[in-house]
C-alpha cells in the first residue's frame, strides 16, 4: 500500500512517494542540480533575476519569430511566474516585430472556472486578463497578435485543444507549483479505480484539456501568492491544458524563480525527471517522458533542505 498523504488524506501527492527518494532529493546540492541535465533534459542555471526573466521573455520572441504565413507557430504560457510579460511587450514593440504578418499565436495555459464555467476576464484572478494587461494590451496595436490567435481555455474546450493540432506550439512554458503540476495538472483524487494507487504515467498522458478538481494546496498557494491569503477569491476548479497537448509541443520550459515551488520540490522533480522516474502523484515528473525539456533555475533561489527554525 502506498502513503497517505500528510497533506489531504482524499488525494494523491507527493507526501505519498518512497522516503529514499525524498531523502535523495533533499541532498541535493547546487551543483547536483545543474548536473542533473541529460539527452532531452537540460538544467540552465542563472544569476540574476534580470536574465532570468529575459530569458524566459526571449522564449516567446524566439517562438514566433519562427512563424510564418505558411506554417504558423507560437508560445503556450503560464501564469506564474507573470514578471516576463512586460518584457515580451517591450521586446517586441522595440524590435518592430510584426507578430500579425508572423500569423503568430499564444495559449492561454489555463483559466479559473466557478459554476461549471471559465471565469470571465472582469474577475479579479483571471488569467486571460492577466496576460491581455501586462502583455498582449501592452504591444503596439499594429504590432499585435490577432485576436483570432489568441487562445484561452474558455468556452469550447474542444476547440481550444484542436488548436494546438492545427498551429505548431514551439514551446510551452511554465512554472511548478507546491503540488508539483505544470499549468493545473494536479495529482488526482484517492477514490474509485485510483483509490490504492494514482493513475500510471501512460493513464495521466491520454488527459487533455479538461476541467479539473484543484489539490488543497494549489488552492492555497494561488490564495498565498494571488490573493494575499484571502482564499475565498481562490475557485477550487480550473480548466487547464493537459499532457495530450503538452505532448503536442516541440518543447517544455519550466521556470523557478522560487517564488512558487520551495527547495525540495524544486529538486525533487529535476531529479524524477533526471532518473526517470515517473509517478502521477508527482505530475512535473510525468515530463520525463517528453524528447525535450528544460528546467531553468534562479541560482540563488535554489536554496538548501538545511533546517532552519524561523
Amino acid at each position: 500500500m502506498r502513503k497517505q498523504s500528510v497533506v489531504a488524506a482524499d488525494w494523491w501527492d507527493y507526501t505519498t512517494i518512497d522516503d529514499e527518494l525524498v531523502r535523495d532529493a533533499a541532498r541535493l546540492t547546487v551543483r547536483d542540480v545543474e548536473q542533473l541535465s541529460r539527452p532531452g533534459f537540460r538544467v540552465l542555471l542563472y544569476d540574476t533575476l534580470e536574465e532570468f526573466y529575459l530569458a524566459q521573455a526571449l522564449e516567446y520572441v524566439e517562438a514566433w519569430r519562427q512563424s510564418t504565413a505558411d506554417n504558423p507557430c507560437g508560445v503556450c504560457g503560464p501564469i506564474g511566474p507573470t514578471e516576463q510579460l512586460p518584457l515580451v511587450a517591450l521586446i517586441v514593440n522595440a524590435m518592430e516585430i510584426d507578430l500579425a504578418k508572423l500569423d503568430a499565436h499564444f495559449w492561454g495555459m489555463d483559466e479559473w472556472v466557478e459554476n461549471g464555467e471559465a471565469v470571465p476576464t472582469d474577475h479579479p484572478l483571471s488569467f486571460a486578463r492577466c496576460d491581455m494587461d501586462l502583455c498582449f494590451n501592452r504591444i503596439r496595436a499594429d504590432l499585435r497578435i490577432p485576436e483570432a490567435n489568441l487562445h484561452f481555455p474558455s468556452g469550447d474546450l474542444q476547440a481550444f485543444s484542436e488548436s494546438f493540432s492545427a498551429v505548431r506550439c514551439a514551446v510551452m512554458q511554465g512554472g511548478q507549483g507546491d503540488v508539483k503540476h505544470w499549468a493545473f495538472n494536479d495529482p488526482v483524487r484517492r477514490e474509485g479505480a485510483y483509490a490504492d494507487a494514482p493513475p500510471t504515467p501512460d493513464q495521466y498522458r491520454e488527459l487533455g484539456t479538461r476541467i479539473v478538481d484543484l489539490h488543497p494546496m494549489t488552492v492555497m498557494q494561488n490564495a498565498r501568492t494571488s490573493g494575499g491569503g484571502n482564499i475565498a477569491l481562490v475557485p477550487t476548479q480550473a480548466a487547464t491544458v493537459g499532457p495530450r497537448e503538452t505532448w503536442q509541443c516541440d518543447k517544455v520550459s519550466i521556470w523557478h524563480a522560487g517564488n512558487h515551488d520551495n527547495a525540495f520540490g524544486m529538486r525533487l522533480t529535476a531529479l524524477m525527471i533526471s532518473k526517470d522516474i515517473q509517478d502521477s502523484a508527482v505530475p512535473m515528473s510525468l515530463l520525463a517522458g517528453h524528447p525535450n525539456v528544460q528546467f531553468n533555475y534562479l541560482r540563488g533561489a535554489i536554496g538548501s533542505c538545511d533546517v532552519e527554525m524561523h
